[in-house]
């Protein structure tokens, strides 16, 4: 073998052997971890899932506001109810010690941030495009955390009460995906 075949191998090598360590230190919303069917942890689901409950709360109530169209302002009603439903089952698991070292974030990450700044910058059509946009992209991570966390987390309540919530999202995001038909 030449030296540039032998550290071809070793390099393919020690990326194979890298990659769980590294899938499981990338930040939940790279993807990575989604690709990769890595659980997360039940302090990261909860973190997670709690942001995009802040954040399908508040971009869905500035649709309520804002869209045009009758379908759309149904669906962010929808939206606001489902998803605050869900934020105070999950603040009730952390407050009764279902949840123990469990901590819920006070606001959204700052790429949801964001999302929602641009939303409040648009009106009319860009505005109703972009809020779809993000629905069928925050459901479809929505779904993808609440499925790994339902097949490997390793806390049974919030694991049943996942299991429970999975077919409301899985609408949800079913709901998103037709808002443009």
């Amino acid at each position: 073998m030449t030296k540039i075949t032998v550290f071809a191998a070793s390099l393919i090598a020690a990326c194979v052997l890298a990659a769980p360590a590294y899938a499981q230190s990338v930040g939940k919303k790279t993807g990575a971890n989604s690709a990769l069917g890595v659980t997360p942890s039940t302090p990261d689901f909860v973190k997670v899932a709690a942001m995009s409950d802040m954040f399908e709360i508040q971009s869905s109530q500035l649709a309520e506001q804002k869209a045009s169209d009758a379908g759309t302002k149904s669906f962010a009603q929808k939206m606001v109810a489902d998803h605050t439903k869900t934020s105070s089952e999950v603040k009730s698991m952390v407050s009764s010690g279902k949840l123990k070292g469990v901590e819920l974030p006070t606001d959204m990450s700052s790429s949801q941030k964001s999302m929602l700044d641009k939303l409040k910058g648009l009106i009319g059509a860009d505005f109703t495009k972009q809020y779809h946009s993000d629905q069928v992209s925050g459901h479809k991570d929505a779904v993808s955390l609440f499925e790994r966390y339902g097949k490997g987390g390793d806390n049974p309540d919030l694991k049943q009460w996942v299991n429970k919530t999975l077919p409301t999202l899985q609408t949800h995001l079913k709901m998103a995906q037709d808002l443009d038909k």
